[in-house]
């Protein structure tokens, strides 16, 4: 018996930094962006356990990603990885992902794109191209519900734009010979692609001296702010549109905008304009987001 031994501990990720150009040297690797829960994988003298990352226990939720781990040729472990919801072609489908940890786990995957630890080494001091090594060699030939998180090497500028022509999320560049450090760290970065989507304006906060920002909704559901930046002409037409209908009745301010965001510098725009805004994708509010073009009715 060996249940006095301790077991291992949960390891606080490392986080990629958020950028809006890939690097483009030769001293990164790029992978795809998965879009679902990160999640570590840990397994011991008494079996695997599954982590969120800020080290909740799920193991439940993902049981067959678990039973899966525990089959793997190794005594002891800590991977690193995105738990997701494939669709047929391999593509995450995040608005699946709790549906499926209710209902169905066995239709999640786990994309293995790092390992901390193995069979008594520490992992985490080696190069990120090392630790990958070691990672494919124990999860190979990933063709099942625990998968590997491929890379290139090189050549950020073109991965960006084929993960952008797949629409996908984004891609996460690693420093070929960086070690594992905890926390947020310029050794990884994240590019995220960009959206353009039609939303309806529903207020602007104009303040001296600062950038015109538009409070936009998707579905009568607030969404976030965007910077104005179109021409001149169009944002004068905007403003006169905006005085007139205030003169005749102010607009209202609508449900569900935080109250963090409806301050006293917000002016209420009645329904009826719309606007493109151009914004990262992936995001659950807009994010670096920018007004395109206004639907101003004129």
């Amino acid at each position: 018996m060996r249940s006095n031994q301790e077991r291992l501990k949960f390891i606080k990720p490392q986080e990629p930094r958020l950028v809006l150009e890939p690097p483009v040297s030769d001293d990164w690797l790029h992978e795809i962006k998965y879009d679902g829960f990160r999640v570590q994988l840990i397994l011991d003298w008494a079996g695997a356990r599954a982590f969120t990352r800020n080290g909740h226990d799920w193991s439940k939720r993902f049981w067959p990603v678990v039973n899966a781990a525990e089959k793997l040729p190794a005594e002891s472990f800590i991977i690193d990885g995105e738990m997701i919801a494939p669709e047929a072609d391999g593509r995450p489908n995040f608005h699946e992902m709790h549906s499926r940890m209710t209902w169905n786990a066995e239709l999640l995957a786990f994309v293995a794109f790092d390992i901390l630890y193995k069979d008594g080494l520490h992992l985490r001091p080696l190069p990120t191209i090392e630790r990958k090594r070691i990672l494919w060699d124990l999860v190979k030939p990933a063709t099942g519900i625990i998968q590997y998180s491929q890379h290139v090497e090189g050549g950020g500028a073109d991965f960006f734009a084929a993960v952008d022509k797949m629409n996908l999320e984004g891609m996460v560049s690693k420093r070929r010979n960086s070690p594992y450090r905890s926390g947020e760290s310029d050794a990884w970065v994240k590019t995220k692609c960009w959206d353009v989507d039609e939303l309806e304006l529903i207020g602007v906060k104009r303040r001296a001296g600062r950038q015109t920002e538009g409070l936009f909704a998707r579905d009568g559901k607030y969404v976030g702010k965007a910077v104005i930046a179109t021409t001149r002409g169009i944002k004068d037409r905007l403003w006169q549109r905006i005085a007139r209908a205030r003169a005749d009745h102010p607009a209202e301010q609508p449900a569900g905008v935080p109250s963090a965001v409806a301050d006293g510098d917000v002016e209420w725009v009645k329904p009826g304009i719309t606007a493109r805004v151009r914004h990262l994708r992936g995001e659950a509010k807009l994010r670096h987001a920018s007004v395109q073009a206004i639907d101003d009715g004129t």
